[in-house]
């Protein structure tokens, strides 16, 4: 039994058939079945029931994945941390984000990288947390920033909450809502309604127990995009509505395109951002300083929005009238 046999049966397990899994693993089919059945004499159990040209997991197969993962994990741990070493701040950086903080973070954290270590090579996700979660299992990627609750129980994980998010919903300036308080939902679906990025079901049943909505959520919306460049767009050319955490928009809101409604009640959700990385991994040098420009970044935005929710509450300016959590200690 080795390390590249371990690999060919998890490639097979995780893709469910073993075209694919050859295709990934860069072998013929036949070479694929020799190695799955070397691996089986060397384990002396059936893995995989060869039935109808598909390969079934046998529940030997299934007790045993999670082992194997690890010790793939082990081999690729100890090749990585000598390569670290070897190479510096030269090397690879593979991180993702979600696409609500990707307007704002994505392009200044590039480029402070870029500026620090030239060498370094990066590639970026951007997706919902729990692709961003799946890749990281998946060593896809080094870390995330995105919800910590969808690992903060995992002891494989390691997060690090930055960011209690504000919500509200949010319209152009001079939106014939902009002036009005207390606005209801009946007064609000008058206008089309943005869904903006992804929810995920617990998200979506609060929204609708809050405004008194049916589920599906999203057959009350207009439209329903991840991209926050044609969300902001919208909003600024438009009388569309959009549900969102405030640093989502903090770039209009800065600069007085888009406004906060005053609707009743308040988007009340419950939403932490921070870094999640692999517990056991051998971070490389450069994602330190990473972490420490997404730290500085939740920090200058923290400190923007609420001068934003001071300058709102001014006398004649709608105050803000999504929820502001408690921002975690440092």
């Amino acid at each position: 039994m080795n390390i590249r046999q371990l690999k060919h049966f998890l490639a097979v397990i995780d893709l469910g058939s073993l075209a694919a899994a050859a295709e990934m693993v860069h072998l013929s089919q036949p070479a694929l079945s020799r190695s799955l059945r070397a691996l089986e004499d060397a384990l002396r159990v059936p893995l995989f029931d060869r039935q109808d040209r598909r390969l079934r997991p046998t529940p030997y197969a299934l007790a045993y994945v999670e082992r194997a993962r690890r010790m793939v994990f082990d081999e690729n741990e100890g090749a990585r941390s000598l390569a670290l070493m070897r190479d510096g701040e030269l090397g690879s950086l593979a991180f993702g984000m979600g696409s609500s903080i990707a307007k704002f973070l994505l392009a200044p954290l590039m480029l402070e990288m870029l500026a620090r270590a030239p060498g370094l090579r990066m590639s970026a996700m951007v997706q919902s947390t729990d692709v961003l979660h799946a890749a990281l299992l998946k060593e896809q990627l080094d870390f995330f920033i995105g919800d910590v609750r969808i690992a903060q129980h995992d002891p494989d994980m390691v997060t690090e909450a930055l960011y209690p998010c504000t919500f509200g919903w949010f319209a152009r300036a001079g939106h014939p809502l902009a002036a009005s308080g207390d606005i209801a939902m009946a007064r609000l679906s008058a206008y089309p309604l943005i869904s903006a990025g992804y929810a995920d079901e617990t998200v979506e049943r609060r929204i609708a127990d809050l405004y008194g909505l049916t589920m599906p959520i999203s057959q009350h919306f207009a439209l329903s995009t991840s991209d926050l460049s044609t969300v902001h767009a919208l909003l600024a050319s438009s009388d569309a509505v959009t549900p969102s955490t405030a640093i989502a928009v903090i770039d209009p809101l800065k600069a007085g395109v888009v406004v906060p409604l005053d609707v009743t009640p308040p988007l009340d959700l419950d939403l932490t951002l921070g870094i999640i990385h692999r517990a056991g991994r051998t971070l490389a040098p450069a994602s330190s300083r990473a972490f420490e420009f997404i730290r500085a970044s939740f920090a200058n935005a923290d400190a923007e929005i609420s001068r934003l929710d001071g300058r709102r509450a001014a006398p004649g300016l709608a105050p803000t009238r999504g929820k502001r959590a408690t921002r975690p200690r440092r």
